[in-house]
């Protein structure tokens, strides 16, 4: 088994930098909701310690917008699509998610159960899983939060439903205020914490849900470099998504992918495969390492060497 690496949703403008977007073994869309968003009022963006909060709020054209516009430029970038989609109900993640169920172009289907910065659908995340079962086949990985009070009971949840994959984890809630007027940093007040100082509490969900369902994990919050990934690894990750980083170091994804061979050959291993759930119960990795869900839906790319 090999470790892909992707992009975290929201955190790259694939038409911008097409050749960052290219480096990756898939790149993830910014969360496309059913109907237009002009997101939150700005500032949307704060540099804090340890990292960055963001209040986007899903600025998106629209499901149907989306697909005439954006979907055709995406395509032609010959890299491998996931397709993160929001909504404030269990009907918006249907509408959506059927959107996409037609789309050859689109390997998986993120679930966005987690925003921090719009108000959320008052169906569990289990039940906006489920909708989204009934009305694709495609590959679903649902995006959960770190501050989900047992995010293993969650994780067992949404496997339930139907969800084919975990994406750990979205930001966590946090707020700055300016130095000088002590009003918040953000326009919208609170908003998504992202960067290094959230790598502790990912890993510590990956391995939580690791020892809890038998499903590949995307692993991210905080990855600036190989060791980074190479511990979600362990932890249980079947793949590596990078997100803060991106936006200070384009070359982020080539180099952390050789940083990660290095840090598996240096641990005297053949592949990351090996190093797989190394933080976790005996029995668990006897468990990750004979899942059978992983080829089929992780090894989506050609660039892939760790």
């Amino acid at each position: 088994m090999t470790i892909p690496i992707l992009n975290a949703s929201g955190c790259l403008d694939a038409l911008t930098a097409p050749d960052v977007a290219r480096s990756l073994d898939a790149f993830v869309t910014k969360t496309v909701t059913p109907l237009p968003r002009e997101g939150n009022a700005p500032p949307r963006f704060a540099e804090v310690d340890g990292g960055m909060l963001n209040s986007i709020g899903l600025q998106n054209p629209g499901i149907d917008a989306w697909c005439d516009e954006a979907l055709p430029s995406l395509r032609a970038l010959g890299v491998p699509l996931w397709v993160s989609a929001g909504g404030f109900s269990a009907t918006d993640y249907a509408r959506v998610c059927e959107r996409l169920d037609g789309l050859a172009d689109v390997v998986a289907i993120e679930l966005n159960l987690s925003c921090p910065n719009v108000d959320e659908a008052p169906e569990t995340a289990s039940e906006l899983v489920a909708a989204a079962r009934a009305v694709t086949g495609k590959a679903l990985y649902a995006k959960l939060s770190p501050a989900t009070p047992d995010i293993a009971e969650a994780a067992r949840a949404v496997a339930d439903a139907g969800a084919d994959g975990l994406s750990l984890v979205n930001t966590i809630r946090g707020l700055a205020l300016d130095p000088m007027t002590l009003r918040p940093s953000l326009g919208r007040g609170a908003g998504g914490y992202s960067g290094p100082a959230l790598r502790p509490i990912a890993l510590a969900c990956v391995h939580a849900c690791a020892s809890a369902v038998d499903l590949p994990i995307v692993g991210m919050g905080g990855v600036c470099t190989g060791k980074d990934a190479v511990d979600l690894v362990a932890a249980g990750a079947a793949a590596i998504a990078l997100g803060t980083v991106l936006f200070r170091d384009p070359c982020a994804p080539a180099r952390v992918r050789a940083e990660l061979g290095a840090e598996v050959r240096a641990r005297g291993a053949r592949s990351a495969a090996e190093l797989r759930g190394a933080a976790t119960p005996l029995a668990t990795r006897a468990g990750l390492s004979s899942c059978q869900a992983t080829p089929k839906v992780l090894q989506i790319g050609q660039n892939v060497t760790a």
